[in-house]
């Protein structure tokens, strides 16, 4: 899940969207289990690394949260971004952030879907051209998403996982890491899958 810590006491936060054309819109972050920053520090050096295959592409954030990740992506220049959130407060929460940011038509289109994200990716086929994999640590959820998300890939697309440090989140082989960092919580990677 892609926010801002849900506040010191477990009060309700906000994210703000950091480039593009909805910079410095605020994300609602409300207060979870589970739900844990992508720091800004992590989300900005990511969408440098995004920026050339951002313009034009289909984009899904698999365990939205807040839905920093693919917010931002669609406010970069993503044709379309699909959020999955299955928590009804974040959801409810995705869905006020699509329709006041989507109103002005600037950014990318936002599909918000409510399901948990195994039974989303067993029902939509995709494919994708950039996914981020960022699911509740203590869930585990990792090995079984990539799996399941592999086949839903374009060749060449852009996969981010971030997983505790210590963790191996169970990669497919074939996958080539293209750029990662460390901060002390997380893991952040950055893969390709292979163009052919």
């Amino acid at each position: 899940m892609n926010a801002k810590r849900a506040g010191m006491a477990g009060a309700p936060g906000q994210v703000r969207i950091i480039g593009g054309v909805w910079r410095g819109s605020r994300l609602p972050v409300p207060a979870l289990p589970g739900l844990r920053p992508t720091a800004d520090r992590v989300r900005e050096t990511l969408f440098n690394w995004l920026q050339p295959a951002l313009p034009g592409a289909r984009v899904l954030d698999l365990f939205a949260g807040s839905g920093a990740l693919g917010f931002e992506a669609a406010s970069r220049g993503a044709a379309r971004v699909d959020l999955v959130e299955a928590a009804p407060a974040a959801l409810a929460g995705l869905r006020e952030s699509a329709a006041r940011l989507g109103r002005d038509g600037s950014g990318g289109a936002l599909v918000v879907h409510g399901a948990e994200a195994l039974a989303f990716l067993a029902a939509e086929p995709g494919p994708w051209d950039i996914a981020f994999v960022d699911p509740p640590f203590a869930a585990g959820l990792w090995p079984a998403a990539l799996a399941a998300l592999s086949s839903r890939l374009v060749p060449g697309a852009f996969v981010y996982v971030e997983a505790p440090v210590a963790v191996a989140p169970g990669v497919p082989a074939a996958w080539h890491l293209h750029r990662e960092l460390a901060t002390r919580e997380a893991r952040a990677a950055l893969y390709r899958v292979p163009t052919a």
